[in-house]
């Protein structure tokens, strides 16, 4: 199919389908240039395929998706994306309720059909798809996506940016202030605790004015969510080092009700040690059972020493935490005095699409002024 054979953008026959197994394959060998990270593309296949029985993924829990032409003999993959069914809650009007969030991910226009509107006609396609995906038991109130090529594009279509900061601390113990008390977690600990954390989450949201004019969602920070994070890393760093990191995040405290817990995951770019900053350990969920106590500052500063130790030691070149509140950002001062909030404007946007039934919701309308996202973390992104 040549150039001129291709059809236009607002083509009727253009449609959504889901691609056959070669046809993801020819996907991600595309895709993988820009997404493999430090993986070869060879072990980067593998790990797509393994993730596709990850916690989250498995069971339906993935859909894959791709924009052809449904007049063409020879079907050509224009553009795709997948999606991960998630749990959510929104909370309106006095009720908490359970709902379906889809996080879009692997959105990719392979480089010969670029430049023709195909990622965009893509994503107008999803949009109304979305809003009735796998709602048998629940349904979809909106979706999210995170962009790595700005807010514009993505807004365009429908998913409008939200906040999107982090404060990093340099992976380099002998240049931060160590602060002690945090114990490990390990991954039998995290199932009861994440748990605990819905619990919490669901209290947060059912204490919320009633009268509120906005719905204040939240995904949940399941274990099937951590874990899918945790599969990731564990394939990479087995694929690298020939081991798997065995501590998942740390916990000040033992008196339940008063605990400080997080969890994390390393993301490696490179594999080179001189190249360590390109690497970073993400706080997946930081959690905090007793917000009005006293230090909650020098309890998560533990929690962050210990994620520096663990970061050095595994390559990395920094630790980020999402979207921080106050006590966050004073523990991160604590150990670095030097960090600051950035506000991200290109890459990990964090985008939401609001396909709830608000009387003035609009698609013009920024998402930010249809509801409150609650535990914007790093847990969220897919």
């Amino acid at each position: 199919m040549d150039s001129i054979s291709l059809p236009e953008r607002d083509s009727a026959s253009l449609r959504l389908a889901h691609p056959t197994d070669r046809e993801k394959v020819e996907q991600w060998t595309k895709n993988g240039a820009t997404w493999k990270g430090a993986l070869s593309l060879e072990a980067y296949l593998r790990r797509e395929r393994y993730l596709l029985q990850a916690p989250l993924a498995k069971d339906g829990g993935i859909t894959h998706w791709i924009l052809v032409d449904s007049d063409a003999e020879d079907r050509k993959v224009f553009a795709g994306c997948e999606t991960l069914k998630k749990r959510a809650l929104v909370a309106k009007n006095g009720d908490v309720v359970d709902v379906v969030c889809h996080g879009i991910g692997s959105v990719f226009s392979p480089p010969e059909f670029r430049g023709r509107g195909f990622g965009r006609r893509l994503m107008t396609e999803m949009g109304p798809q979305l809003e009735t995906w796998q709602t048998e038991k629940a349904p979809c109130l909106f979706s999210v996506l995170f962009s790595d090529i700005g807010k514009q594009f993505y807004a365009k279509n429908g998913w409008h940016p939200f906040p999107s900061a982090h404060i990093s601390i340099p992976a380099t113990m002998n240049a931060v202030k160590a602060v002690t008390g945090g114990s490990p977690l390990y991954s039998g600990d995290l199932l009861q605790l994440c748990e605990t954390d819905e619990k919490l989450l669901r209290q947060q949201l059912s204490a919320l004015d009633p009268k509120a004019a906005k719905p204040t969602i939240a995904i949940v920070p399941d274990i099937a969510t951590i874990r899918w994070h945790h599969a990731r890393e564990e394939f990479v760093a087995t694929e690298l080092y020939g081991k798997a990191p065995t501590i998942k995040g740390a916990m000040t405290g033992t008196e339940i009700g008063k605990r400080v817990w997080c969890y994390w995951t390393r993301v490696w770019h490179t594999a080179d040690p001189l190249k360590r900053n390109e690497n970073t350990m993400f706080i997946l969920r930081l959690v905090v059972e007793d917000a009005a106590a006293a230090g909650t500052d020098n309890a998560i500063a533990s929690l962050f020493t210990m994620a520096l130790e663990e970061a050095e030691t595994w390559g990395m070149g920094e630790v980020q935490m999402w979207n921080p509140a106050e006590p966050a950002v004073a523990a991160a001062q604590l150990l670095y005095p030097q960090a600051t909030v950035v506000h991200r404007e290109e890459e990990s946007i964090v985008c939401l699409r609001w396909h709830g039934n608000i009387d003035d919701a609009d698609s013009d309308v920024s998402a930010t002024e249809q509801c409150i996202w609650v535990g914007n973390e790093k847990y969220g992104w897919c």
